[in-house]
């Protein structure tokens, strides 16, 4: 089979390329994912929709096709899911102290991401310095959940070919859509999930936002610390909540204003070893949270038991 039929639409440049209907979107996503298509077909796909961008239609569509080969977590309870796809430069990478300040308050929390990145601190490597082992499959993140502990689980375990679509990039040397469709895999059944979708741009999170509405889906929507779903600790972010596709202003928060009156402490490095200290130091009372990151907290938290409540009154259990 060939996706060229595809590609003449969506490659047709900023003014001439036109979206794929949902359906569409699928067959092309699981025609790349099962690789039935050459190298060359995907890497053109890559770049055309880098250029062109996507629609609400097309993340429906290549969500579809990823979701039908993604592991599943069975769960009878809501989970927090974090997508963790771009790891540290500058700043600590703390979204693994977001995942082990939601588990303490007894969330079951999820983080999935890569393994390793040539030119940042992962996730799975602060993980791994603080002890804590990565899922190879659903019963591992069942009894990571057990012992109150947040579960990592590396997309090549999560979803092996979409990890080999996110790895495209070290050749043509751009993300594609494989990483706008991580951040949006939910692979929990059985109870609600509530994603953590960190924009960089305000289009990607009205773009989020406008899915989140038409899929019916539950999103804490954020600008996070350079692209991780973790508030920055200088300075608290806008929380945008959606559940079951509708805004929550009565549950979101508006972004901190003015002047800095109190930088938190934070360690100099940003390494995963010193990160993961730092970690260890807050969440054993030894240094404080920052208040962006537990005002995120309390924010998913809130989040979490709206969700249990609506759940409730329909008759439903979580």
């Amino acid at each position: 089979m060939s996706i060229a039929q595809y590609i003449k639409e969506i490659g047709r440049g900023g003014a001439g390329a036109r979206s794929l209907g949902a359906d569409q979107a699928e067959d092309l996503m699981s025609q790349v994912l099962d690789g039935r298509v050459t190298d060359l077909e995907i890497g053109a796909f890559a770049l055309a929709m880098r250029m062109k961008g996507e629609s609400v239609e097309e993340i429906t569509g290549f969500l579809a096709a990823a979701q039908d080969r993604c592991e599943t977590i069975p769960t009878q309870r809501p989970v927090v899911l974090l997508p963790s796809y771009n790891g540290a430069r500058r700043l600590p990478n703390l979204t693994a102290l977001l995942a082990l300040r939601l588990a303490q308050e007894g969330a079951q929390v999820l983080v999935h991401g890569p393994g390793h990145d040539p030119a940042r601190v992962t996730t799975a490597e602060v993980f791994h310095d603080l002890g804590l082992s990565a899922a190879r499959n659903a019963h591992e993140v069942e009894q990571a959940w057990l012992r109150r502990e947040p579960a990592f689980m590396r997309t090549d375990m999560l979803c092996p070919p979409l990890a080999r679509l996110l790895d495209v990039r070290w050749v043509v040397g751009v993300r594609n859509s494989g990483h706008t469709i991580a951040k949006m895999l939910n692979p929990c059944r059985g109870a609600r999930a509530l994603r953590v979708v960190n924009h960089t741009h305000p289009e990607f999170g009205e773009l989020m936002a406008a899915y989140a509405q038409r899929a019916s889906a539950d999103m804490l929507l954020l600008r996070g610390t350079e692209g991780e779903p973790v508030a920055d600790p200088r300075r608290a972010p806008r929380l945008q909540v959606v559940l079951a596709g509708q805004p929550r202003t009565d549950l979101s928060m508006a972004a901190q204003d003015g002047v800095l009156t109190e930088l938190p402490v934070l360690p100099r490095g940003h390494d995963a070893a010193t990160t993961a200290l730092y970690i260890q130091s807050v969440i054993g009372g030894e240094k404080p949270m920052p208040a962006p990151l537990e005002q995120q907290v309390q924010t998913l938290l809130r989040a979490l038991a709206a969700m249990a409540h609506h759940t409730e009154g329909l008759g439903l259990t979580a």
